[in-house]
């Protein structure tokens, strides 16, 4: 009996771990990834559905970049980001935002939020 209790437990144990592993799993795919290199921002220009998060990753070597975002509507700041630094932010209202550097001002990206 203590056998097939230990069995149980352990198929309920493993099932909860898929279900969590699978959600983190669909989570990130999802998550649209901005790099920054070469003091530019690739792919320059992305279209995401509101409430998206778009991760924002500094492949830039030896550069801190600064992501930020104003508008009337809608705005972020990162702050610095050390190279091989992930931030995330959200974009919960749509329109057309320019995201730029704010240690290289020629670094560009248009988000498109629908």
């Amino acid at each position: 009996m203590t056998i097939r209790r230990s069995q149980l437990c352990l198929a309920a144990c493993g099932a909860a771990l898929a279900s969590v592993l699978g959600a983190w799993a669909a989570w990130a795919v999802n998550v649209p990834v901005i790099t920054q290199q070469n003091r530019k921002f690739q792919p320059p220009q992305i279209e995401v559905a509101k409430g998206s998060t778009i991760r924002f990753v500094n492949d830039d070597g030896q550069l801190l970049h600064h992501v930020y975002s104003t508008s009337p509507d809608f705005g972020f700041d990162s702050g610095e980001q050390e190279p091989g630094k992930a931030v995330e932010e959200r974009f919960n209202v749509p329109g057309t935002f320019t995201v730029l550097c704010g240690i290289h001002p020629k670094m560009r990206l248009v988000v498109t939020v629908h």
